[in-house]
C-alpha cells in the first residue's frame, strides 16, 4: 500500500464512518475506481482505532458524567438522566453484537455482493428519507424511554447488510420513534462507541491470529488521519444536522447506489 491510498481510505473512512450513507459502499467503490488491492486487516484495524478515538474524545464530557451517573446508579443512588443515557447506549448494544455473534459468518458468505449493497443503500436511503420527512420529533437523546431504545437496538442490528449504514439505520430508526434530528444523530454516535470498539476487538484478534506483515508508519498515519477527517465530520454534521436535514444524503444514497447497480449488475449476461 503506498502513501496516496492509505491517506484517501483513512479520510474516506472517517468521513463515511458517521455519516448516514455506508462506508462499506464506499470502501467498495473507491478500489474499483482506483484499480487498488484490498487494504488488509491491519489497515481496517488502525481506521477503526481512529474513529472510535475521535468519536470519544468528541464526546467526552457526556462520557465522563455518563459513566459518573452509571457507576452510582449500579450503587443504587438512582438513574439520573445521565446514567439512563449510558443504560440506554449499553443495552442498546447488546441486539446488534448478538447478531453480529450469530450471523457475521452468514453475511460474509452470502449477502457480501455489490448488489445487495446497492439495494440497501437505495432502500434503507428512502426509509431514511421518509422517517426524517413523516416522523421526526423534538426529543433529545436524553428523553427516550426504554421501548425507544429498544426499538434502535434492533434497527441498529440491520447494520450487519451491507449498505444498511450501522449511524443511517440508527438515527432512522431515531427519527421514527420521535426524536429531533440533532438526538437521533448524538445518540447513534453515541451507540458508535461500543460498537467500534467490539468490531476493531474482533479485528485485532483476527490480525494477531494472521500475523502478518504490517507497515506501522502508514498505519500510524492512516490511524491519525481517519481520527481527524471523522472528528470534523461529527462537528459539522451536528451542527448543520437542524439546517440541511437528512435529505441530501438520502439523495446521496440512492444515486450511489444506482451508480453501483450500473457497475456490477448484469442480470443479461448469462443470456448471451
Amino acid at each position: 500500500m503506498d502513501w496516496l491510498q492509505a491517506i484517501v481510505l483513512a479520510i474516506v473512512q472517517g468521513i463515511t464512518e458517521f455519516l448516514p450513507i455506508s462506508s462499506a459502499a464506499h470502501l467498495i467503490l473507491v478500489p474499483v475506481i482506483t484499480g487498488w488491492e484490498d487494504q488488509g486487516l491491519a489497515f481496517d484495524v488502525a481506521l477503526h482505532i481512529g474513529s472510535l478515538v475521535a468519536v470519544v474524545w468528541y464526546f467526552r464530557r457526556e462520557l465522563g458524567a455518563m459513566t459518573v451517573d452509571w457507576i452510582a446508579s449500579l450503587r443504587g443512588r438512582g438513574l439520573t438522566a445521565d446514567a439512563r443515557l449510558a443504560w440506554a447506549v449499553g443495552l442498546g448494544t447488546i441486539p446488534v453484537g448478538i447478531a453480529g455473534i450469530i450471523f457475521r459468518d452468514h453475511v460474509e458468505l452470502l449477502l457480501r455482493s455489490p448488489v445487495v449493497l446497492a439495494t440497501s443503500l437505495i432502500g434503507f436511503g428512502l426509509l431514511l428519507g421518509w422517517a426524517d420527512w413523516r416522523w421526526r420529533g423534538n426529543r433529545s437523546e436524553y428523553d427516550i424511554g426504554w421501548r425507544e431504545v429498544l426499538v434502535i437496538a434492533l434497527a441498529q442490528a440491520l447494520a450487519l447488510i451491507p449498505g444498511t449504514s450501522r449511524s443511517g439505520i440508527t438515527m432512522t430508526a431515531a427519527l421514527f420513534v420521535g426524536m429531533s434530528r440533532e438526538g437521533a444523530s448524538r445518540f447513534s454516535f453515541l451507540l458508535s462507541i461500543p460498537v467500534i470498539f467490539l468490531a476493531g476487538a474482533l479485528e485485532t484478534r483476527s490480525l494477531i491470529a494472521a500475523s502478518a506483515e504490517i507497515d506501522w508508519l502508514i498505519l500510524g498515519v492512516a490511524t491519525v488521519v481517519s481520527g481527524l477527517s471523522a472528528y470534523l465530520c461529527i462537528h459539522y454534521f451536528l451542527a448543520f444536522i437542524k439546517r440541511i436535514g437528512m435529505q441530501p444524503f438520502v439523495v446521496y444514497r440512492v444515486v450511489l447506489g444506482v451508480v453501483l447497480l450500473s457497475v456490477f449488475w448484469r442480470p443479461f449476461t448469462n443470456l448471451a
